[in-house]
């Protein structure tokens, strides 16, 4: 039988934890934001208030559901008071498995013992990550994908021993919030990224190789194939380190070289140029304007 769900915290207030936090709040669940920087919890605040303008400039949205999605939000430094009487932990941190597992560790003795755990990770083993508490049948993924409060899909991951009624809580939940969940099991990169990654690890080896340039190869696979984004755009939108990071994680899981990064990918990310985020990847990234103009590096390819 599913549980009722309406106390949620969020641990994380980087970009998927403040989306995640915005999309609860506005459907009118209650949100405790944790970080353990409070100049990152107050910029999340500042993000959440600049898209929920955004929504209103659009129409979507009046100010009073603003002001009410900002009064279900709260904020706090301290793991074990955020978490202390939730229904539902939601974990967007770094996507680093060491990390993960000392935090859910951590949740796990502070969190009520009914309370479900949830972990946003696009890539880590839902089964280890349970197995770092006393509660793995109560553990499970939550992938929601970036911009959150935009993309509707919610990729949900069942650990080896997740509990069905966990999972079928967790697509009500996702229902609840206008989001399509989509159930997946439990092995290297799920459903989304096991079939994401080697693609764009593909178009990389394109450019690498000199089959074409960055405008063309993702030219055809906007025009081509119906992608409204190319591959490489895509790559630095998500970070090139994420990329290469989920890329080691298939390579390992499934001890396949098919899915070892690119060199070039591998250079890039050595060298710090890490996408929309560093300001640089396989296109540049200005301050000001949005016209996407092609890194130099790769103009000529």
């Amino acid at each position: 039988m599913a549980q009722t769900i309406q106390t949620i915290s969020v641990i994380g207030a980087g970009t998927m934890g403040n989306g995640i936090a915005h999309v609860f709040a506005q459907n009118g669940f209650t949100v405790a934001l944790i970080d353990v920087s409070q100049p990152q919890l107050d910029k999340a605040l500042a993000t959440i208030t600049k898209n929920l303008d955004r929504q209103i400039s659009k129409g979507t949205i009046t100010e009073e559901a603003k002001l009410s999605c900002l009064q279900n939000i709260t904020t706090n430094t301290s793991l074990a008071a955020g978490v202390k009487g939730a229904h539902l932990v939601i974990e967007a941190a770094t996507e680093n498995e060491a990390l993960k597992l000392k935090i859910f560790k951590n949740i796990d003795e502070a969190a009520p013992a009914d309370c479900i755990l949830a972990t946003n990770t696009s890539s880590i083993s839902i089964t280890k990550i349970a197995a770092a508490t006393n509660r793995p049948s109560n553990v499970i993924g939550m992938h929601f994908m970036n911009p959150v409060p935009v993309m509707k899909l919610v990729e949900v991951i069942n650990g080896y021993t997740t509990a069905k009624d966990v999972t079928q809580t967790i697509i009500e939940l996702c229902k609840k919030l206008g989001k399509v969940p989509c159930e997946a099991n439990d092995y290297p990169g799920f459903i989304a990224n096991r079939i994401l990654m080697p693609m764009i690890n593909e178009a990389i080896y394109s450019l690498y190789e000199g089959v074409g340039g960055v405008e063309e190869i993702d030219t055809v696979m906007k025009l081509g194939m119906a992608h409204p984004m190319g591959p490489l755009q895509l790559a630095d939108f998500i970070g090139l380190d994420v990329c290469h990071s989920i890329l080691k994680v298939l390579q390992d899981g499934f001890g396949n070289p098919k899915y070892a990064p690119c060199p070039l990918l591998s250079n890039m990310v050595a060298a710090g140029v890490l996408g929309v985020k560093s300001g640089e990847g396989f296109y540049k990234y200005a301050l000001e304007g949005k016209e996407l103009v092609v890194n130099e590096k790769f103009k000529n390819s």
